[in-house]
C-alpha cells in the first residue's frame, strides 16, 4: 500500500502513507520521504531508518527492513511445514523450496509498490522510498493526491497488480503438474497474492481499499477530509471485525476446515487478528489525525511566526547589540556587512549562554552563524511549503526575507515547533 507523507505508513501485501498497508500490501496515498542517495550504488547498504538499501526503481530507493528477515523466516518455517505433507520426498529441502517461496511473495509485494510508485511519479507526486518490511511493503509518497480522481487510481493500482499476478500465477498451473514442487509454488504465489488484493481492496483506511473511498466521499463531498473521516472510521470498524471476526472464524472451522480446532491454531489465529487489527485501527487513527492537522497548517505563516531583528555590525559588542534590540521591540539579531546586507544570524542559544557582565566584551560575530543559502527564507511560505523549507534545510534560526530581497526578520524553530504542536492540540472543528 502506498502512504502520503505525514501519516503512518501501511503495508502492502499483507494486513497493514501520506504515506497504506497490506499484507504484501503497500500504501497508497499521500503522506509519506526524500528520494535522496542518488549516486549511490545498489549495493547494499543501510539506509536512515529504512533498512537496507537493496537497489532503485526511477531514482526512487528501496529498502528492506530488518523485521523482513523475522517473517521471512516465519514464513520459511510454516510453509516448509505444509510441504512436507504436500511433497514429503523433499525432505530437508522442504525449507530451501520455502525460502523461495518468501522470496518470491515478497517480490510479488515489491511490484504491488512499484505500481504505486510509478503513478505517483506520473502525477508528479515526489516518492520518498519503497520499504519492504514485517507486514509487507509500504511505497512512501511526499505529498497528497491533487484531485479525487487521482488518489483513486494511485490506491487502485496497487491490489490491481496483485490480481493481475495472481492471474499470471494461475495460468503457469495449466502448463505444470500441481503435485510438484513447481505447481506448490505456483498454487502458493497464486493464493496469496489473491489474498493481498482482497485484503487491500477492503474499504477502510490506511488500506488502498480505504484510500479508495476516500477518493469516491471526496468527490461526492467536495473536501478531501469529509472522505478521510469516513473511511476512517469504516477503517475502524474494520479492524474491530478482524479483530472479533477471525478468530470466530477459525473456531467455527471456516479457516482450518475443522470445527474443533487445536487450542495452538486458536492462539494463534487470536494473536494474528489482534495485530491486523492494531495496524488498521492505529493506521486509520493516524490518518484521521494527520488529515485534521493538513487542515491547520496554512496557520503557520512564516511572517506571523517571525521574530522583529535589528541589523549589526559584526564588531558590534553584544551588550550594545541587546540594547538595540530592546529599544526597538526587536528579539533577535542579524548581522550585516558594510553594505548592510546580511551575512549571518545571532544564535539565540549562544546569547543566553554569555554572562551578562561579559556581554561588553564579546562580539556578536563571535555568537553567529553565517548564513547559507538554505537559511533564507520567504515570508510568504505558509503551511507544509514552509515545514518543507525547514526540514530540507535544519536549522535553529533562520532569515525571513520579503519578496523583494528585504530582510523582514528571523524564524526561530522553537517558535515553529510550538505553533506547530499547537495546532495539534487544538480539538477538530
Amino acid at each position: 500500500m502506498y502512504s502520503a507523507r505525514g501519516e503512518p505508513v501501511s503495508e502492502s501485501g499483507g494486513p497493514p502513507s501520506q504515506t497504506t498497508r497490506d499484507p504484501g500490501q503497500d500504501g497508497g496515498g499521500g503522506d509519506g520521504g526524500d528520494g535522496g542517495d542518488d549516486g549511490e550504488t545498489a549495493k547494499p547498504s543501510r539506509g536512515p531508518g529504512g533498512g537496507l538499501l537493496m537497489g532503485r526503481f526511477f531514482g526512487v530507493p528501496i529498502y528492506v527492513a530488518p523485521s523482513w528477515f523475522l517473517v521471512a523466516a516465519l514464513i520459511t518455517w510454516v510453509f516448509g511445514g505444509q510441504l512436507d505433507t504436500v511433497l514429503p520426498e523433499l525432505g530437508g529441502l522442504r525449507y530451501l523450496v520455502s525460502l523461495f517461496f518468501a522470496v518470491a511473495f515478497y517480490a510479488s509485494v515489491l511490484i504491488h509498490e512499484l505500481a504505486h510508485t510509478v503513478a505517483a511519479l506520473r502525477f508528479n507526486l515526489p516518492v520518498r522510498r519503497i520499504q519492504l518490511q514485517f507486514f509487507g511493503g509500504v511505497s512512501e509518497i511526499e505529498k497528497e493526491s491533487e484531485t479525487p480522481g487521482r488518489e483513486f487510481i494511485l490506491a487502485f493500482v496497487g491490489p490491481l497488480l496483485s490480481l493481475v499476478l495472481a492471474a499470471v500465477f494461475f495460468g503457469g498451473l495449466q502448463f505444470v503438474d500441481r503435485g510438484t514442487v513447481p505447481g506448490v509454488l505456483l498454487a502458493g504465489l497464486m493464493v496469496s497474492n489473491l489474498i493481498v488484493a482482497i485484503f487491500n481492496f477492503l474499504p477502510g483506511l490506511p488500506l488502498d481499499g480505504g484510500r479508495m473511498l476516500r477518493a469516491v466521499v471526496w468527490k461526492i463531498s467536495g473536501r478531501p477530509m469529509t472522505g478521510t473521516v469516513a473511511a476512517a472510521w469504516v477503517g475502524r470498524g474494520l479492524a474491530l471485525a478482524v479483530l472479533i471476526g477471525l478468530p470466530l472464524l477459525s473456531y467455527a472451522g471456516g479457516i482450518n476446515g475443522d470445527s474443533s480446532g487445536s487450542s495452538a491454531d486458536s492462539l494463534t489465529n487470536a494473536l494474528l487478528a489482534a495485530v491486523l487489527a492494531a495496524i488498521i485501527w492505529t493506521g486509520a487513527g493516524n490518518s484521521l489525525r494527520m488529515a485534521r492537522l493538513r487542515e491547520r497548517l496554512p496557520g503557520l505563516q512564516a511572517r506571523t511566526l517571525t521574530r522583529r531583528a535589528v541589523p549589526v555590525a559584526s564588531d558590534t559588542p553584544l551588550s550594545e547589540a541587546l540594547r538595540r534590540a530592546n529599544e526597538a521591540g526587536a528579539r533577535a539579531l542579524v548581522v550585516v556587512d558594510g553594505q548592510g546586507d546580511p551575512t549571518a544570524l545571532v544564535r539565540e542559544s549562544a546569547i543566553v549562554s554569555i554572562p551578562e557582565h561579559r556581554r561588553p566584551w564579546v562580539a556578536v560575530s563571535g555568537l553567529a552563524q553565517e548564513l547559507t543559502p538554505g537559511m533564507r527564507v520567504s515570508a510568504e511560505l505558509v503551511g507544509e511549503e514552509l515545514l518543507d523549507q525547514l526540514r530540507a534545510h535544519p536549522s535553529t534560526e533562520y532569515l525571513v526575507v520579503e519578496p523583494t530581497g528585504e530582510i523582514y526578520g528571523v524564524l526561530s524553530t522553537a517558535d515553529v515547533e510550538r505553533a506547530f504542536l499547537a495546532a495539534m492540540s487544538r480539538p477538530a472543528p
